[in-house]
């Protein structure tokens, strides 16, 4: 039976209800066998509903790879998420040859200077795609695109277009699984925060002078306490006065833009007083990291993190048991980013909460590369269906990042259609995948829908399968593989 969109509606109608509920070179396709195993079991999950090790790819990770899921059965879910817990104690060399070649990433600040701009948003989307597809560390990328996001800064802004590229790097990766008060300094001192949030032009150089307070009601409002984190208007201009003098201008060449300085004449020295807290006059750059301890250690910054991870790995609306959970070891931890994590993965509402999150459009990208074995260079193409659907990374304009909640997403479905069918029929340039090897692997058709949806396919879902001309993507496009 070819397929049609007679039987795309078909396969998306039998399993809508279900789902609501509830380029590569030789040596590359080499390696990838070779790092795989030459044992690998394929065998896909064989129970009628999402068992924990599904759910647990399908939540630490950006989706299973064919071989996955018994790699986890084997060597348990708590191994695996220990793995996933340590990144540096994983070997990731297989990824890192594919990123090598794209050598804008790894310049130094000052450098990036000397790029077109454009080039450099193109190779450091290139590079997270990559990354989200091949890389064995995947909680790690999965953290860093959650860091990236809370600590947004749009790469079109002024000299962000070329200092993104290093805020990445030195600030996001860096301290993705690290601690919490580590990753928030190194944001405020970035040259990309430091200008996309107008850091640079906060100075107070005469009596009356009033702070600019853009980055002061950022780091309040969204990297820390959270709106209805307990802060008011006084504390954020108090905040603003501790944080003025931290620019860059007084570098005579553009490209020094780069190196951030603490300017003493455009500091306000006097005494502060930050949500209850005193912060004695003559304090200079010091200002900045008293900022840091008081709003990083509050308990409202504690349980807007936690509940926004819960958010990202457990629900759109998570329990407040599970919530609270999250904030405790995030207290006890200081902010300790694995730890909080780790107590995230132990709440009943993680493990029983399977199948109820809907994808954001680079999730599901990314979950149906890895999902049938894609071989991408993750070019143009990929991108191309990533800005349709309104999740190009990098591009969001304001500070508070792309939506977590599923309704902005729910627009998208006829353009993740489209690039199902594209994947599967060859119609992606740069990408290929052998759907009769993937299938043999998996055993046959249903075995691949089991795959792919974290459990067999349902009655229906066979039905509308069997004889399909294009059965991966008719998974690909079904509302069960929206979810995760």
């Amino acid at each position: 039976m070819e397929t049609t969109r007679r039987s795309f509606v078909q396969f998306l109608g039998v399993t809508g209800a279900s789902a609501v509920v509830g380029c590569e070179s030789a040596t590359d396709a080499l390696a990838r066998f070779v790092e795989a195993g030459a044992e690998t079991d394929f065998r896909p999950p064989g129970a009628q509903e999402i068992d924990l090790s599904s759910h647990v790819l399908n939540r630490l990770t950006w989706g299973p790879r064919p071989g996955d899921y018994r790699r986890i059965e084997s060597i348990g879910v708590d191994a695996f998420i220990d793995e996933q817990l340590d990144p540096d104690a994983i070997d990731d060399r297989g990824c890192d040859r594919r990123t090598a070649s794209i050598e804008t990433v790894y310049e130094p600040a000052a450098e990036l200077y000397e790029y077109d701009a454009r080039r450099l948003l193109a190779d450091l989307t290139r590079q997270k795609l990559l990354r989200g597809v091949y890389s064995r560390r995947q909680l790690f990328e999965v953290m860093v695109d959650f860091w990236s996001d809370h600590l947004n800064i749009a790469s079109g802004k002024d000299d962000c277009r070329w200092l993104k590229v290093a805020d990445e790097r030195d600030v996001v990766r860096t301290h993705a699984l690290g601690r919490f008060r580590d990753l928030v300094r190194a944001s405020a001192v970035s040259p990309a925060m430091l200008i996309y949030l107008d850091g640079h032009d906060n100075k107070v150089k005469h009596p009356g002078d009033r702070p600019n307070e853009n980055y002061a009601r950022e780091l309040l409002e969204l990297h820390t306490l959270g709106v209805d984190g307990g802060y008011t208007q006084r504390d954020v201009i108090e905040v603003a006065r501790c944080l003025s003098g931290w620019t860059y201008e007084n570098r005579p060449f553009k490209f020094r833009a780069a190196t951030v300085d603490f300017d003493p004449g455009r500091h306000d020295d006097g005494p502060k007083t930050v949500l209850g807290h005193v912060i004695r006059a003559g304090g200079g750059a010091d200002d900045l990291d008293r900022v840091l301890d008081i709003v990083c250690g509050h308990p409202s910054t504690a349980r807007h993190i936690a509940a926004k991870l819960c958010r990202r790995f457990i629900d759109d609306e998570p329990p407040d048991d599970a919530v609270a959970a999250v904030t405790a070891a995030f207290t006890g931890s200081e902010g300790n980013i694995a730890t909080t994590l780790r107590a995230l993965f132990s709440t009943d509402a993680f493990h029983t909460r399977r199948g109820t999150m809907f994808k954001r459009p680079l999730r599901y990208v990314l979950s149906a590369l890895r999902g049938v074995d894609a071989r991408t260079n993750c070019g143009p193409p990929v991108l191309s269906y990533l800005e349709r659907m309104g999740h190009a990374p990098f591009q969001y304009p304001t500070p508070d990042g792309y939506p977590m909640e599923s309704a902005p997403w729910l627009g998208t479905l006829l353009w993740r259609w489209n690039f199902a069918l594209a994947l599967e029929t060859g119609r992606l340039k740069g990408t290929r995948l052998d759907a009769t090897a993937l299938t043999e692997r998996l055993g046959d058709p249903h075995g691949a829908a089991a795959h792919l949806l974290g459990r067999l396919p349902r009655p229906a879902e066979v039905e509308a399968l069997d004889g399909a001309k294009n059965p991966l993507a008719l998974v690909l496009a079904s509302p069960a593989f929206q979810f995760h």
